[in-house]
């Protein structure tokens, strides 16, 4: 059967919570760990790497695990499966297969799992584009 005759993988989360998701998981991503400990010093004279760095209070992580903990047990299932096909787990023609052990191994720690999951912004992605499904409209309308 060819790529085309495939019929059109429909999700049970939107595209534009999984780009949500995307971008705050390469934000979180692009965390380094703190140079200083404690950020107490002025803003302004350490050039704001706050921002980029990893402190155990970071809002950034804190977005990211409430977009997750906020999905329906479906659009969780979706996103795990989709963080797989990404990573390579699963082909096209698994979904089903990704999605039904997704389902059995989803256990309210869902956001803790795909958190701790490196890459995990590039795995979604990958995982949307060969579902047929970009970030593009997305990203122009948000960033």
């Amino acid at each position: 059967m060819a790529e085309e005759d495939t019929p059109e993988v429909e999700l049970n989360i939107s595209i534009e919570k999984v780009c949500y998701i995307i971008v705050k998981a390469r934000e979180f991503d692009a965390k380094v760990d703190p140079v200083e400990p404690d950020p107490g010093s002025n803003p302004t004279d350490s050039g704001e790497r706050e921002v980029l760095e990893d402190y155990a209070d970071d809002p950034t992580f804190a977005e990211l695990r409430t977009a997750i903990d906020s999905l329906n047990d479906d659009e969780v299932i979706d996103l795990i499966a989709l963080a797989w096909l990404g990573r390579g787990d699963f082909a096209k023609e698994e979904w089903e297969e990704a999605r039904n052990l997704a389902n059995e191994r989803h256990r309210h720690r869902s956001a803790a799992y795909l958190t701790g999951m490196p890459a995990l912004g590039d795995y979604l992605e990958e995982g949307l584009s060969l579902l047929g499904y970009s970030c593009e409209d997305y990203e122009i309308d948000r960033l």
